[in-house]
């Protein structure tokens, strides 16, 4: 095989492995790079980065923590008087959740977390945030119309709960501790985590329930 042909078999291989990406996922390889020949980035840092956010940092880290104060009453005790240290006990914490705040939903209130000026978010707890909340109507309605905002998301409380606005600053990150759903007596704490969505703990959402089999149901 003349070294022409060998070349063109070796661009076309190329070609072809480089058409399984995404045009977004091909101009993300080309920037990383382009930033790796001038010396700006490391790949192993970014490899680094890119396992932590998806394998260490996430809504299942901050599950873990709720499914603990579901369970331990006196962990819970300390989450809410000193959330950081608590959290911090299940070895979940860093950058963007040095200062957290757990605030605890009750039949009586509901909490509603929100960054009024950006998008503060407390990332080592709950992973990268959702496009809703960094959007400026979430930012400015969640405050003006907290109802009506969680009507939006299928939430609907009785007229009768409060609902406070939490506004998430640089300095301090809220966190909901939802209620713990019914019937979920006999379940370990990792099935109870299970339960916990990243939105419930943001409060536009609530857990999910367990699923009642048409026996159980009454007549």
């Amino acid at each position: 095989m003349s070294h022409d042909h060998a070349q063109h078999e070796h661009d076309h291989h190329d070609h072809h492995h480089g058409s399984d990406l995404s045009p977004v996922e091909a101009r993300v390889r080309a920037l990383e790079s382009l930033l790796t020949e001038k010396g700006y980035v490391d790949p192993a840092a970014l490899d680094a980065l890119v396992e932590l956010y998806e394998t260490k940092v996430g809504p299942h880290a901050g599950a873990r923590v709720v499914a603990r104060a579901w369970t331990d009453p006196a962990f819970r005790a300390r989450l809410l008087a000193d959330a950081t240290p608590a959290i911090a006990e299940l070895g979940i914490g860093g950058r963007g959740g040095e200062h957290m705040v757990v605030v605890e939903n009750t039949p009586e209130t509901h909490n509603l977390v929100v960054c009024t000026l950006c998008s503060c978010y407390p990332w080592p707890v709950l992973g990268l945030p959702p496009v809703w909340y960094k959007a400026p109507p979430y930012r400015a309605r969640a405050v003006i119309d907290p109802r009506g905002v969680l009507a939006e998301f299928g939430v609907t409380l009785p007229e009768t709960t409060r609902i406070t606005v939490w506004d998430s600053t640089a300095e301090t990150r809220y966190m909901v501790l939802p209620m713990r759903p019914t019937e979920t007596d006999g379940l370990s704490e990792e099935a109870l985590a299970a339960l916990v969505t990243r939105d419930s703990m943001i409060g536009t959402g609530l857990p999910k329930a367990i699923p009642v089999s048409p026996a159980e149901m009454p007549v």
